[in-house]
């Protein structure tokens, strides 16, 4: 197969799930020998905080207006503004958000002398329920009007076929074993004190990585911990990340509430770093005991894979995606509505040998799912998509 030009494009430099896909794909595919470039709006003039070998687009992003069918239509206008300039001609846009979906989508409707001949690809992590038309019509067009639509889990896949009447192939996620290692750098210990972290050996340290908001089932996680508590006293959880496009204020607000409600003090037994550097991400992991993900909506759940690669025992929801990869010799599933089980499992997980089976079970998903695979996946599809032009 002759290689591909390829634009890569994301919503954000952050490192949420679907920006992590974006990065470890365009390497991946690079690596393969394809010409990629990365497109993303770039909200803080930051960047990613790593370089790539391959080329990169940040798109700036001015301040986000109050009103979030405002901010939909000015980061689809920003995406747009920053991709006319670009002189790079790609075979393949793929847009791993409804963001940059619509705007290829709107570019190819105003321009199509200059975008007709290439094809749009969506990959679908998720389907979110809305409450803005608005937003319910950007995403639902970002789907109906790809080329082709990919997907990472069985389960996406089917809610495509049921909701939409789109089959959309099914791509894989992959793990960097490389920066998610159980071998510590050195850095672990500052890490720990600039966060919180106590350095009592005999005190455990539960992780949580994607921030406080509803999906991530926050709240039940909470009450979890506050049960954990009155067995362990001196047991901390940290909840990691939080970087998204939604204002989640009045759930976390709840949060918080709960949160006092309980006696779980913030600062000292609940500890909030927010979004960590990408090199601090991995470090992050080897400071903890268990990682525990009772979220209820996920594409995949990236951050399974990078807790398992740092040698963590894991909690999670025994429902799909989850249930997809993970067996329970591999994770403790528990029913994400039910705090009490998932406290029984946060402190079954950090039993020496349930922790030591658990961690040794899991090491066949970091081989099972690698970003080369994934790539050569993507590859395929690509060249199908193409072909399929060609033949029309």
């Amino acid at each position: 197969m002759s290689p591909l030009r390829i634009a890569l494009l994301t919503y954000s430099t952050k490192p949420r799930g679907s920006v992590v896909h974006t990065l470890e794909l365009a390497i991946a595919l690079h690596n393969l020998g394809h010409e990629v470039c990365v497109y993303a709006l770039d909200k803080d003039g930051k960047g990613f905080g790593r370089s790539l070998p391959c080329p990169v687009e940040l798109i700036p992003a001015q301040p986000a207006p109050a009103d979030m069918d405002q901010l939909i239509h000015q980061r689809i206008q920003e995406f747009m503004d920053g991709l006319r300039p670009s002189d790079r001609f790609h075979d393949i846009y793929h847009a791993q958000d409804c963001l940059s979906a619509n705007a290829i989508t709107e570019l190819r409707t105003r321009e199509p002398d200059r975008f007709a001949s290439s094809k749009l690809v969506r990959t679908v992590h998720h389907v979110e329920t809305y409450t803005s038309p608005y937003l319910r019509a950007c995403q639902d067009r970002s789907i109906r009007e790809a080329d082709q639509c990919l997907c990472v889990s069985h389960h996406w896949q089917e809610q495509l076929k049921i909701h939409y009447g789109i089959h959309a192939p099914r791509v894989t996620n992959g793990i960097d074993t490389k920066r998610f290692t159980t071998v510590p750098s050195g850095q672990e210990a500052t890490l720990k004190e600039r966060i919180g972290i106590t350095s009592d050996a005999s005190a455990l340290t539960f992780l949580t990585v994607g921030g406080i908001e509803p999906r991530k089932n926050s709240i039940q996680l909470l009450r979890a911990f506050a049960d954990v508590l009155t067995i362990k006293p001196n047991a901390q959880l940290v909840i990691a990340g939080g970087a998204t496009l939604f204002d989640y204020t009045p759930y976390r607000d709840q949060f918080f509430n709960e949160a006092k409600n309980l006696g779980v003090s913030i600062g000292t037994s609940l500890l909030l770093p927010g979004v960590l550097s990408d090199k601090e991400l991995p470090v992050l992991y080897r400071t903890a005991d268990a990682f525990v993900f009772p979220s209820i909506k996920e594409g995949w759940g990236m951050v399974i894979l990078e807790a398992i690669a740092s040698g963590l025992p894991i909690v999670t929801s025994n429902i799909e995606p989850f249930t997809e990869y993970l067996t329970s010799d591999q994770a403790l599933l528990v029913d994400p509505h039910q705090p009490r089980a998932i406290a029984q499992a946060m402190l079954r997980s950090t039993d020496p040998g349930i922790a030591q089976s658990l961690v040794a079970a899991s090491q066949t998903v970091c081989t099972t799912y690698t970003w080369e695979r994934s790539a050569k996946i993507h590859i395929e599809h690509y060249h199908t998509l193409l072909e399929m032009m060609i033949d029309a």
